[in-house]
């Protein structure tokens, strides 16, 4: 018996659907390792935390529930919580600019057909590559007040400052050791100038453009989707300024956050009332809460990106 037109034509869809559906298998087993570490390692203590959050925890005792209290006492009554939002805003406003401003500068000056180019990317990557530690104190040493950079400044008859020993400066030489790690956004910023078309420079010379003119209407237009990047990007590390605040004030001073406060980032009061205090549930209130603020901005930066960045193509 002879199998009808309509089984006929059925077969090799339910073949195809069958291989489809194979592959979607496969392709979740595959996954499968990132999926169980995103949801054990990423999901699982971000819901702990968010739950943490309401509770009085100290690690050692159950968390005991007492609703908003963390977070109330956090806005009305935390001295501390409002001197680190101000340093870390501080820090956030002042360091991005300069290190877009000076990473794009260099980048540019690096794309140009130089003697030696490859030799000069290699030297301004290359501090990216000591990290940790030991470039903090390596900064410590330049910064002293009879340190490297003074002692340069007092040649050109001029007084340094104390840097890391005194509060109106503490930040400031925070900023300046942060430009030691410049090296990263220069290379992202040279992958994008890769991207311009070197034909609109040739037009515009013929049109009689000087550098000014090409750099602000043909290099800053087409490469906005990577200064957006590079924005959102520092923003958010610069939310997260840890090691550097920490090392340089326990190294300098005997209390980390000093001098008189000066260098007590929302990371550094997050890791004392953590893991210092073991208030937990206070901690991860604070987490939340920078959560909060730079899922903001970010959205903010989103939303106002659609107005100065532009997409060739």
């Amino acid at each position: 018996m002879k199998p009808s037109e309509a089984e006929a034509a059925a077969r090799p869809q339910s073949r195809l659907v069958t291989h489809w559906r194979r592959e979607a298998i496969v392709g979740y087993l595959f996954a499968l390792p990132w999926i169980i570490h995103f949801l054990a390692l990423t999901v699982g203590p971000m819901a702990f935390s968010l739950y943490a959050s309401f509770t009085n925890y100290n690690i050692v005792s159950a968390p005991r529930w007492i609703g908003i209290a963390n977070y109330r006492f956090i806005f009305l009554q935390d001295d501390r919580f409002r001197i680190a939002l101000y340093n870390t805003l501080y820090y956030v406003v002042v360091k991005t600019p300069i290190v877009i401003a000076l990473s794009l500068l260099f980048a540019v000056l690096l794309n140009n057909p130089i003697p030696g180019k490859r030799l000069f990317r290699t030297i301004y990557y290359l501090p990216t590559v000591i990290t940790g530690v030991a470039a903090i104190f390596l900064w410590i040493w330049v910064l002293n007040p009879a340190g490297l950079l003074n002692r340069g400044l007092g040649l050109l008859g001029i007084r340094g400052p104390n840097w890391f020993y005194d509060p109106t400066w503490a930040k400031p030489g925070l900023i300046v050791m942060s430009l030691w790690y410049i090296g990263s956004p220069i290379l992202i910023f040279l992958a994008g100038l890769q991207d311009v078309p070197y034909h609109l420079y040739e037009a515009a010379e013929i049109d009689g453009a000087g550098t000014w003119a090409k750099f602000r209407n043909i290099t800053v237009p087409l490469l906005s989707p990577t200064i957006f990047f590079q924005v959102v990007t520092q923003i958010i590390g610069a939310f997260q300024v840890f090691n550097t605040a920490f090392v340089v004030s326990i190294t300098t001073h005997t209390t980390a956050g000093d001098p008189a406060q000066s260098l007590l980032f929302y990371a550094v009061y997050l890791y004392l009332r953590g893991f210092r205090s073991l208030q937990m549930g206070f901690a991860s209130a604070l987490a939340w809460i920078l959560f909060i603020i730079v899922l903001v901005i970010t959205l903010i930066q989103i939303r106002l990106s659609s107005r100065w960045v532009y997409y060739a193509g």
